[in-house]
């Protein structure tokens, strides 16, 4: 089976849809070895260089030009005789040849269509348009969660028969033991405190990170926070200085880094108002760190009967929470191992399997 991806977000999102779009296929890669992986795109970048350097994964300059990603990716496609063309993000080609290529297009969330506030008149209905489009002219539609899959069908008049549902996993880094060595020298690196409380995501109006703080206000707990800033910051620092909070906002941190600020972290909190599927609660899942979220949108799906959940828009529920684990460390001990048993559903050979067969269904 020869697959081609739009693979613009692989080489250069950092986060989010790089991370989703490098995961793919590296889990397809390593699984399904028999397999041809092509990653389209008019340029590279080191990004996802372990799953370049695999044998059956390959990178294809495509056609240059204005629009060539819309109007000329999915001919390069066609003309490298693959058999399905997969769209990572939302989008697919706008044109073909008449060499036969099967359609697939993952739509991670419609947060657009839910909170049009977080997004620009135009931004949402370009998002709309593009989104309806591919999930037309495609011939199966991959969603990362049950959520998504029910906005697929509300929001854009999909027939919930052409939608599959396949969970996201996460980085290998989360799943792989940590030497002693390396959880001190990321300790010292960024001058950690002894115990903390982990918030992990984009510092915006959505992940609600200001209530993070109302909600630790008055306990001395101390909060590490890793994530790009956006200018939703600003009121966040507001707060943090008026009210003298512990918070440590980390930059430059790699992958393996990351992983073991999550297994130093005693709890992560992760309330965000919406989310497509929401990977941090796997990250801390298989990080055996306790996890509290929201109890909204796809979030239980992914912190199934381990996480404890919350209302995000209620600080208290979100402090008291917070306390009934910092103070209880074997209700810590269990939530960790309730939470590594759930995370079995997303490893990567049972993410790889059903990949694979959506893939072997869309061929029949």
């Amino acid at each position: 089976m020869k697959i081609a991806y739009d693979a613009k977000r692989f080489f250069h999102n950092a986060s989010g849809l790089g991370n989703y779009s490098r995961d793919l296929v590296r889990i397809l890669a390593t699984n399904f070895t028999v397999n041809q992986y092509f990653l389209l795109n008019k340029n590279k970048s080191d990004r996802g260089k372990e799953v370049q350097k695999l044998p059956n994964v390959s990178f294809v300059k495509t056609s240059s030009g204005k629009f060539a990603r819309q109007f000329k990716m999915g001919k390069d496609a066609q003309n490298l005789n693959a058999d399905i063309f997969h769209g990572l993000s939302g989008e697919l080609p706008l044109k073909w040849n008449e060499k036969p290529i099967k359609k697939i297009v993952t739509i991670h969330d419609l947060i657009f269509k839910r909170f049009p506030d977080y997004y620009s008149w135009f931004d949402r209905k370009i998002h709309f348009w593009k989104f309806k489009k591919a999930a037309e002219a495609s011939d199966l539609v991959i969603a990362i969660s049950e959520q998504t899959k029910n906005d697929i069908i509300h929001f854009l008049k999909v027939p919930g028969n052409k939608i599959r549902v396949v969970y996201q996993g996460c980085h290998q880094a989360f799943k792989e033991f940590i030497f002693p060595e390396f959880l001190n020298q990321t300790k010292e690196k960024f001058n950690l405190p002894e115990r903390f409380v982990l918030n992990v995501g984009t510092i915006e109006k959505r992940k609600n990170l200001l209530n993070v703080v109302k909600a630790l206000e008055g306990t001395n707990i101390p909060l590490v926070v890793v994530g790009k800033k956006t200018k939703y910051f600003n009121k966040i620092e507001k707060f943090i200085s008026k009210k003298k909070l512990e918070v440590f906002f980390l930059k430059n941190v790699s992958m393996e880094e990351l992983a073991a600020i999550y297994r130093l972290a005693d709890v992560l909190v992760y309330p965000s108002f919406f989310e497509g599927f929401g990977i941090p609660v796997i990250e801390g899942l298989f990080s055996g760190t306790p996890v509290i979220t929201s109890n909204t949108s796809s979030l239980p799906e992914a912190g199934g009967n381990a996480a404890l959940y919350i209302d995000p828009k209620n600080p208290l529920d979100l402090r008291s929470k917070i306390l009934y684990l910092w103070e209880n460390e074997s209700e810590r001990k269990r939530r960790s191992e309730l939470g590594f048993q759930y995370a079995q559903k997303f490893t990567d050979e049972v993410i790889a399997k059903e990949l694979m067969k959506v893939y072997e269904e869309v061929l029949k």
